[in-house]
């Protein structure tokens, strides 16, 4: 005795039509993120200009007004993150006939997908708003440019009748400084201004100034003040070493720079990595509360029709 079985019929895979994943929770969650992280922030920033003050000794420093902001940036991520993610896991509805993991799975990955929306809504309002603040940098750039290339005109004009460019003019007048200042003090020094100024161009493009020419200036500054060339040759080197202690100074800041945006920067990346982990857990925590309550709510009822 034989018995036949569809067994076609019985591998065929139990398939629903409805989509397992519910845009509305998870554009909510996102939303409600993007509102908070926008409150959050600009209060930061009203606490923030209380910390700076242009009158000194009352305004905190600038590295503790930047760890301030990273921390609170970090927080404003962190709460976000969470109330977005609760959001989406509370208010989606019951999955039925779906195992636990596979609830767990789903309500992550919508607080995830609720984190990565919030995060792109933040990204393009702060986008638009670096974007005007752009358009009127660049208007401020053009404006700059266009009085540095009237600057540009008047210095070439000036340093084509043997007066010292602006840049150096104060190194070059620390140098050509006479020892005692007279009344009939003639200003017959414009050639040889004119000619220091091109070496102290010079060795700023080199990056040090030849003994050679330290020499030559140490003869012309004794010739114009008066100094011993000794004397001469200490003022020299007394000038040459503000210069280098200018440009150390500059190259010193533009490091430090260089490490706190790069320190913001893995700080950001690893504040969003945790925001995602947060909101996925929160999503979590929201989706089980949800079905509990629904669980809480059914076993009334049927304790009611009982």
């Amino acid at each position: 005795m034989s018995y036949s079985t569809n067994s076609s019929a019985d591998a065929l895979p139990v398939e629903s039509s409805r989509s397992a994943t519910s845009w509305g929770p998870i554009v909510g969650g996102a939303v409600a993120a993007t509102g908070v992280t926008l409150i959050l922030l600009l209060l930061g920033s009203g606490v923030g200009l209380t910390m700076v003050s242009p009158w000194s000794g009352e305004s905190m420093s600038a590295t503790t007004v930047g760890m301030t902001a990273a921390i609170w940036l970090v927080v404003v991520q962190w709460l976000s993150a969470a109330l977005g993610g609760y959001l989406t896991g509370r208010l989606r509805t019951k999955w039925a006939a779906v195992h636990t993991d596979e609830v767990f799975f789903r309500d992550t990955a919508h607080g995830f997908l609720s984190w990565a929306l919030a995060t792109i809504f933040v990204a393009g309002f702060l986008a638009s708003s670096l974007t005007s603040l752009a358009g009127a940098g660049a208007s401020a750039v053009g404006t700059a440019a266009t009085v540095a290339g009237t600057t540009a005109g008047a210095s070439a004009a000036a340093s084509a009748q043997g007066t010292p460019d602006l840049s150096t003019a104060y190194f070059t007048d620390a140098l050509l400084r006479p020892e005692r200042v007279s009344a009939d003090a003639r200003n017959d020094d414009a050639a040889a201004s004119a000619q220091i100024s091109r070496i102290l161009l010079q060795g700023a493009a080199a990056g040090s100034v030849p003994d050679s020419d330290k020499a030559y200036i140490a003869s012309i500054v004794a010739a114009r003040t008066g100094l011993s060339e000794a004397d001469a040759r200490s003022r020299v080197d007394t000038v040459l070493k503000q210069v280098d202690d200018a440009k150390t100074a500059a190259k010193a800041a533009a490091d430090k720079a260089r490490k706190a945006a790069a320190t913001i920067a893995l700080i950001g990346a690893i504040s969003l990595l945790v925001g995602a982990f947060i909101s996925a857990t929160a999503a979590a925590i929201g989706g089980r509360q949800r079905d509990d309550e629904e669980d809480l709510l059914g076993r009334d009822l049927a304790h009611r029709r009982i």
